[in-house]
């Protein structure tokens, strides 16, 4: 390993270091700072409607007392840090005495089946096209850059409200909500699995849809810039073939796209939210729902912490390969 190789990696690890720990602070202040006591909404449900005052203030106390807000606030973030670490985040305020854990758990699954396919199905139908678009060009560009301009402009909730009218409203072809038929237990048997694959469809092209677009400009874009860069020119000049010219071509412009694709998968969690609220699909985006609606604080403060972790970790890991299959940061590093 090159001394230069070397400083760039400390460099990045320090950085990474840094914005965890600005992380799990900002995750932990955030959330508190939101209006409203979740343990007088508690008791307030909780409550008999003949309580008196002094019942009230012992229920009060002991929800405090649970959820470890009688402490003060460095006493908190201290609890923070230890459940994170520990990996249970603690219990859940609005679903006493449920563990975080518990809740993540039971929603992550759904959110990376959803959300995961329908990333990548995107991604390399979007470069595919934008890729074609720009070697081809004439009508496969004309035709094809205004539809992907379109599709780029669309916001999540347009895709997902006009799939779900169309197809689950007026022609009665899909379910129109959750991740399977109500009443049935989730099972291996072919009707479940059956059931799961019909109410998938909706929310996955959804955010295939608006995936398309965006990549599609990207890499079109890029495509044509590297057709145009003086390396291509030379190349034809020498009588390399096109095929193999197009293959360089082609994996340069893929570099910022990869880019594009680790960080739409390390912040998956936090754009599936749109689509698990329209689709009412049991993911992570519906249980931050929930929990911000009833100012869970561990669940919300857990959950945006898993989607930082996320981004800070795809980011850092581009940042390592990029280190040793990108000849200009290999350049730089000797700089």
């Amino acid at each position: 390993m090159t001394k230069g190789l070397k400083k760039y990696l400390k460099k990045k690890i320090f950085w990474f270091i840094v914005t965890f720990i600005a992380a799990i602070i900002l995750n932990f202040i955030l959330p508190r700072m939101m209006p409203g006591d979740p343990v007088n909404a508690i008791v307030g449900k909780s409550i008999s409607p003949g309580a008196t005052a002094e019942q009230v203030q012992e229920q009060i106390a002991f929800y405090k007392h649970q959820f470890g807000l009688d402490k003060s606030l460095l006493g908190q973030f201290g609890d923070f840090v230890k459940n994170a670490a520990k990996g249970t985040f603690g219990v859940s305020y609005n679903q006493y005495p449920r563990t975080v854990s518990d809740i993540i758990g039971s929603g992550i699954w759904w959110t990376i089946a959803l959300q995961l396919p329908a990333i990548l199905v995107g991604w390399i139908l979007g470069n595919l096209l934008g890729a074609v678009a720009a070697y081809k060009r004439g009508i496969w560009d004309k035709a094809f850059m205004p539809a992907s301009l379109f599709l780029s402009a669309i916001p999540a909730f347009g895709a997902a409200v006009i799939l779900l009218v169309v197809f689950a409203v007026n022609l009665k072809i899909a379910p129109v909500n959750g991740a399977y038929d109500p009443g049935m237990i989730p099972s291996f048997t072919p009707k479940f699995i059956a059931s799961v694959i019909a109410h998938y469809q909706l929310p996955f092209w959804s955010i295939v849809i608006i995936s398309i677009g965006g990549q599609a400009v990207g890499m079109r874009s890029m495509s044509i810039y590297e057709l145009n860069a003086d390396y291509v020119k030379y190349a034809r000049f020498l009588g390399i073939k096109d095929s193999k010219i197009v293959r360089y071509v082609f994996r340069n412009a893929m570099l910022p796209q990869v880019t594009g694709l680790a960080m739409s998968i390390g912040s998956m969690v936090g754009g599936a939210l749109v689509a698990e609220t329209i689709f009412s699909y049991p993911g992570l985006g519906m249980a931050m729902l929930n929990a911000i609606g009833s100012s869970d604080y561990p669940v919300i403060s857990a959950i945006t912490l898993i989607i930082t972790v996320m981004v800070l970790l795809a980011s850092f890991l581009l940042d390592i390969i990029y280190a040793f299959i990108d000849p200009r940061v290999k350049a730089a590093q000797f700089e």
